[in-house]
């Protein structure tokens, strides 16, 4: 869980989590909600592969399609040609995995 709050408030305010870079990109973050929905589906994920626990190979599976639509960029984001799949990659790149 720590994984994924870590993930989700990273999308909320990157600074915190050494990611100043994605500040200038990251026009609104992902909602407390979202933590809950990639929480589900990343359980989702772990039953169909016949386990009763999540790994974080199962966050980063599923996270993208998660968190996609839940993250709006800025304007410079969008100049430089970048998608919330891209900056999503970079989270999971970057947040370390407990």
């Amino acid at each position: 869980e720590d994984y994924v709050l870590n993930l989700v408030f990273a999308t909320r305010n990157p600074a915190k989590h050494d990611l100043e870079d994605l500040s200038q990109l990251i026009q609104y973050g992902a909602s407390p909600r979202a933590t809950i929905n990639l929480i589900l589906a990343s359980k989702a994920r772990a039953f169909l592969e016949g386990r009763g626990y999540i790994t974080p190979e199962d966050v980063r599976y599923i996270g993208i399609d998660v968190l996609r639509h839940r993250i709006i960029l800025t304007y410079e984001a969008e100049a430089e040609e970048l998608t919330s799949e891209d900056i999503i990659q970079r989270l999971f790149d970057c947040i370390e995995i407990p």
